[in-house]
Order: structure tokens, then sequence, then C-alpha cells
């Protein structure tokens, strides 16, 4: 099978990068689906195979763990190293305490997920993408990178650092003909909130009480979008929100 299109994906077994995986095998491009449960990636692969004759390759590591990236990501087969596209979608946010109350250990995952882990895969991916000098790297945000709200101080910094790196790696990647995008979702119903609190289904529950939030599906379609533009189009940067959601704490909840 040719290996013309090729896409990674990092925290693929649930929520936005599920369904990112599904997007792009439908658009018959090969997968390197990356996380932490590897039943959970073989299940993903199988389902993907058999469905839409495309080729997946699994790759389990966490983020937070530099050798661990540096090993699973070194380890890929050279035909697989030619990515067209990195999403950087594994991320999460632990707990929602002031400033003065927050976990040490929240907020270190937070830290090592959503920036250091981000920045690990990608310094690796980017120098294959400049060998060849192609690529798009798309990093998830969120609204949180774009605004502080209370109680999200070590999660919204984590989202704001994001923001900036978005920025730096197109200024550094463009002379290399590498594009860059930056997606930033509100609320969107998928794991986030159970993680948040820590695994209590009644409380993640009530985040989405009175008001449609977004779906993994929405922002994979507009993940797929930004990355199916022609060759001279980059979109830099784009925030989606649920209808209802007006910005990190104005809502409409009668709609």
């Amino acid at each position: 099978m040719s290996m013309s299109k090729i896409v990674l994906i990092t925290g693929a077994t649930s929520g936005i990068g599920k369904a990112c995986a599904e997007i792009y095998a439908q658009n018959k491009y090969n997968l390197i689906i990356t996380g932490r449960r590897s039943e959970k990636l073989n299940q993903l692969k199988a389902d993907l195979e058999a469905k839409y004759e495309i080729e997946v390759l699994t790759s389990k590591f966490d983020v937070r763990n530099r050798s661990e990236v540096e090993k699973a990501l070194n380890a890929i087969p050279a035909d697989w190293k030619k990515v067209n596209i990195l999403i950087n979608n594994a991320g999460l946010s632990q707990g929602l305490d002031a400033i003065q109350d927050g976990s040490l250990d929240d907020w270190d995952i937070m830290i090592d997920t959503n920036i250091k882990g981000l920045l690990y895969v990608s310094k690796i991916v980017s120098n294959w993408m400049i060998s060849v000098k192609k690529g798009h790297i798309v990093n998830l945000g969120s609204i949180a990178g774009k605004e502080v709200y209370a109680n999200g101080n070590v999660y919204c910094a984590t989202k704001h650092a994001v923001d900036a790196l978005n920025k730096a790696m197109r200024i550094d990647l463009l002379q290399h003909g590498i594009k860059v995008t930056g997606i930033h979702p509100g609320a969107v119903e998928t794991e986030f909130s159970i993680v948040r609190f820590h695994g209590d289904q009644e409380k993640a529950n009530k985040v989405y009480d009175g008001y449609d939030p977004l779906e993994a599906i929405d922002i994979a379609e507009t993940i797929y979008f930004t990355t199916s533009r022609p060759a001279h189009v980059n979109i830099n940067d784009l925030v989606i929100m649920p209808t209802a959601q007006g910005s990190a704490f104005y809502w409409n909840k009668n709609l």
C-alpha cells in the first residue's frame, strides 16, 4: 500500500483524538495512533482497518515521559516517518481549585502533558517533516488559552503556553514550508470533565447541563478542514464554541 498520506494523532484512544482517527481513515489516510491504553489502541486499529481498508500503526507511550516518547517514535519504521500531519491532541485538565488550594500533583500532570508532552512529540516529528520540506502540525489549544476563568489557573496557563508555542512553531518552521494550526475549542463533551473531576461522573455531567456542548466530531471535522486546504493556505488559529457559549463564562442555557 502506498504510504503517501500519513497522519500521527496523539491521545487517539478517546474523544477528539479518536474522532480525528475516524475522519482521516474515512479520507484514506494511513494512521499512527498513540496513547497510554494499548487495548484501546489495538481495538481502534482493528476497527479502522476493517472499515476503511487503510493501514494503522499503534504506538503506546505517555507523552509526559520523555524517554518513552523518544524510544517509541524513533522505533517507527522509516516508511511511516513520512508523516504529513501531526495532531497534538493529547491533553487534559486536572482539578478545579483556587490557586492557593491547588494540588501540586494535578499541576505537574497538566504541565507535563499539555506543554512538555506536546514539545517532546513536536521536536521529533517536526524534524521528520523538515527532511521532506513539508508537513502540517495541528495543536489542540482551548478557550482556556485565550482567556482565564476562576479556578482555571494552571490549566489556563498550560493552554496559553500552547497558544504561544503554536505561534512560535509557525514562525520557526516557516522556512521549511511546514504549516502550523492552533484549534481552540470551548466546551466539548468528551472524557475531559471526568478526568478534570478525577472520575466523578455526576460532577462531570453537570458541566454540560442545560445546553448542547460541542461533540468530538465537530472538532475533528474542523481539524480535517484546516489540513485539507490548498498548499498555499494556512489557517493559523481558530476558536470554536457551542452556539450556547459566548466565552469561558458567558452561557445561554435556554437554547
